[in-house]
């Protein structure tokens, strides 16, 4: 657990943390606030399965996650469902704009254009939070200002001491 917990990452490594766990804890609360838009009733129109048990769900893991991310504690843990969370979103929501609509098994309301510039106009926020999810993956919450820094100096330094 220890080598799950321990990073070496810099201090600045905060940033992308308390960026990426904000994000997801907005996505996540509106998901439940607002499931006809957000949540059950988006998934739904994608062609997600079982929009009214995996919306509530992945608010809910996006909440969880959001806030571990926020403290900094298991990071690399609360890293991975993200990571899944928000490739599901890209494939679901993404792929279709740059293959075209009815073209892949998710469907989205017709839009004025489709294609790569589309795409990736559409699906920049995604990128950034599934980089900076791997980022998290790799180096862990920081050196500073983490639940997780905190514990494993604590192991150390108990540890030296015998």
């Amino acid at each position: 657990m220890s080598k799950l917990l321990r990073t070496t990452a810099p201090p600045a490594t905060l940033l992308v943390r308390l960026l990426v766990g904000a994000v997801f804890l907005s996505e996540g609360i509106q998901k439940l606030l607002f499931p006809d838009a957000q949540g059950a009733g988006r998934f739904a129109m994608i062609g997600i399965p079982a929009p009214d048990v995996v919306g509530p769900f992945v608010g809910r893991v996006e909440i969880v996650c959001g806030v571990l991310l926020l403290i900094g504690l298991l990071t690399r843990l609360a890293a991975i469902p993200l990571i899944i969370d928000i490739s599901v979103a890209i494939v679901s929501t993404k792929l279709p704009i740059l293959l075209g609509h009815g073209i892949w098994r998710f469907s989205l309301p017709k839009l004025a254009n489709y294609g790569f510039w589309s795409m990736a106009h559409e699906a920049r926020t995604d990128f950034c939070m599934l980089v900076g999810s791997l980022f998290l993956l790799i180096v862990g919450a920081g050196k500073k200002w983490s639940v997780d820094a905190r514990l494993t100096n604590e192991r150390v330094e108990s540890i030296a001491k015998y």
